[in-house]
């Protein structure tokens, strides 16, 4: 039964997401960090981040709390789940810079708990990772690695792609699990 609880909260998640970005003019998926659909600047900012980023992250660190399996699991899905609590409190500063206000600092802390946080779990328990046979297990770990280190470039173009894949990778892994 607690694992519908997971399920729901990432087709919240991303439900939410995909209609707050179609209501944010310019908004590009692939060029735009999540966080940015929460900013200062944002249109819909208040509704984004106490509608979708609190209720998803509070979901998400219950779901470790009560769940019974793996430690890993639990930490996981807290990890997951404190980068949206904090992304609710902390919005980003327009454009999510890797320097700005203090808001920021905090924001980009909540956001290195969730990946780095949501790697170390990750990689704990590499034998419960879904992946092809030829792709060994610290390969993924890589390139979450690179993905983190690009999404928080905000020069570079694709950022909010390669954000999307490290959330898809963390997710999926998440959802893989807890099935498991």
């Amino acid at each position: 039964m607690i694992i519908l609880l997971l399920y729901t909260t990432t087709a919240f998640l991303i439900a939410g997401i995909i209609y707050f970005a179609s209501q944010r003019p310019h908004y590009s998926h692939l060029k735009h960090t999540i966080s940015e659909l929460g900013a200062d600047n944002a249109v819909n900012k208040r509704a984004v981040n106490l509608g979708l980023f609190f209720p998803a992250g509070l979901l998400l660190i219950l779901f470790g709390l009560l769940h019974s399996g793996n430690a890993d699991i639990k930490g996981l899905a807290v990890c997951l789940g404190t980068g949206y609590l904090v992304s609710a409190f902390f919005p980003c500063d327009p454009g999510s810079p890797l320097i700005g206000s203090s808001k920021q600092t905090v924001h980009n802390m909540g956001g290195f708990i969730e990946y780095a946080g949501g790697i170390y779990f990750l990689n704990k328990c590499p034998h419960l990772l879904l992946t092809p046979n030829f792709i060994q297990p610290q390969w993924i770990t890589g390139f979450l690695v690179v993905c983190v280190i690009l999404t928080s470039l905000p020069a570079f173009k694709l950022r909010g792609l390669f954000q999307r894949i490290l959330e898809m990778i963390l997710f999926g892994q998440l959802l893989w699990i807890s099935y498991q």
